[in-house]
């Protein structure tokens, strides 16, 4: 009796520790839907046009750098020539803004062009809106938020998007306390991304694509490119939100494969829920 009382519980044990394991590699997995950008070889070689100010310069330099450490991609920064207001996408590259684009409530947004499952550009929007203010005119929330809205442009989700709980010491978790250091969160910062971020990296460009892969299955509708990825107005249908309202993803359909989708993230003042 005692004996298989003992081999009950050990069985219980290993069961519980497995389910918990299962849980957390499937909670871990942070990619966005399947969308990759499509390339013959690893690394893939993406620039980062530089369409910000002095202010973010170091931010962005800092976010191109962290995430070339990871083994499937490397990022370079080039002088971009595009209205910072507007961010218009350019094909094949990854277009990096900020300006002032009002009290619209968003801090933050990544919107990637899709043809099938690739990415054919990207754009990246910082609101100096709320940038200049007292609450996220640190560097810690400016660090954060360009690295993670730069990771989403890889084809990266969040690993979390609960904003009270601890920090997983990733830019891809969401967090009322990036640096870490009031304690709110615990005392792990956001600012970079971690190991399990490079882990998805790879997992996602873990196959190469032809290089006829690259090209578009059609030739998408001239209004694709001209859209200004500013408002709701332009996000198309919501897909998915937090359960606070924080975060939010949006897809714009242009048919044949074609879509636009963008994830926003929302100031902590425009908590809705």
């Amino acid at each position: 009796m005692f004996k298989f009382s003992i081999r009950r519980s050990l069985v219980m044990v290993l069961a519980v520790g497995l389910f918990a394991a299962s849980t957390l590699l499937t909670s871990a997995n942070h990619s966005w839907g399947s969308y990759h950008w499509a390339r013959s070889s690893n690394p893939i070689n993406l620039i980062l046009f530089d369409n910000v100010t002095s202010a973010w310069d170091q931010y962005l330099a800092e976010a191109s750098a962290d995430w070339s450490s990871s083994q499937v991609l490397n990022t370079s920064i080039a002088p971009g020539s595009a209205n910072p207001k507007t961010c218009k996408a350019v094909s094949g590259a990854i277009q990096v803004c900020n300006a002032r684009y009002g009290n619209n409530g968003w801090l933050g947004i990544a919107s990637i062009w899709a043809s099938g499952n690739h990415i054919t550009q990207a754009t990246v929007k910082l609101n100096d809106t709320y940038f200049n203010t007292a609450r996220y005119n640190t560097p810690s929330w400016r660090r954060f938020v360009t690295c993670q809205e730069v990771g989403h442009t890889f084809g990266l989700d969040h690993q979390d998007e609960n904003f009270t709980n601890l920090n997983l010491g990733s830019c891809m978790d969401y967090t009322n306390d990036p640096s870490g250091t009031a304690g709110t969160n615990g005392t792990a910062n956001n600012e970079h991304p971690n190991s399990h971020d490079y882990q998805q990296l790879s997992s996602i460009y873990s196959h190469t694509d032809g290089a006829a892969a690259a090209a578009p299955t059609s030739e998408p509708p001239p209004a694709m490119n001209d859209i200004d990825i500013d408002g709701p107005g332009q996000w198309g249908r919501l897909v998915r939100s937090s359960e606070n309202g924080l975060v939010e993803l949006y897809e714009l359909d242009f048919g044949n494969g074609h879509k636009v989708i963008t994830i926003v993230t929302w100031t902590l003042e425009s908590r809705r829920r």
